[in-house]
């Protein structure tokens, strides 16, 4: 669970910086909070089917693609959530690259259990397992 509150903290303040940076608004700290957590939700469940359908699109760009799915993102997180708007696609492309950059350098700030520091996405630890092999 405390992985989840880190990153979900991170990515709060990311959106704030984006939203000074950028032409967005948000209405309050609940519009931060609410878009940072919608934004998770969606980056967990809606984008990887995005990226697997823009692959071609990907693969062309050598990978630039994938901000344009980032900005797309941003920009639904925008319709969606009450009291955070997106100008239009330009405000979510960069804001998207700011959210990235800055929930990416917040979250390297942060201490693994283990007291080395580590950026949160990387799975440092090895599972072992047991059995035999069948021939």
């Amino acid at each position: 669970m405390k992985p989840f509150l880190i990153r979900w903290f991170c990515t709060t303040i990311a959106v704030a910086v984006a939203v000074k940076l950028t032409g967005m608004q948000a209405e309050g700290v609940g519009a931060l909070i609410g878009t940072a957590l919608f934004l998770g939700i969606i980056n967990a469940f809606i984008r990887p089917v995005l990226l697997l359908l823009s692959l071609p699109f990907i693969l062309i760009t050598l990978g630039f693609f994938i901000l344009v799915v980032n900005a797309l993102m941003l920009w639904f997180a925008g319709g969606i959530v009450p009291g955070f708007h997106v100008g239009g696609f330009w405000n979510a492309f960069f804001g998207s690259i700011i959210v990235s950059i800055v929930s990416w350098a917040l979250s390297a700030v942060f201490k693994d259990s283990d007291g080395k520091y580590q950026i949160l996405t990387h799975h440092g630890q090895i599972k072992q397992v047991q059995g035999k092999v069948i021939e």
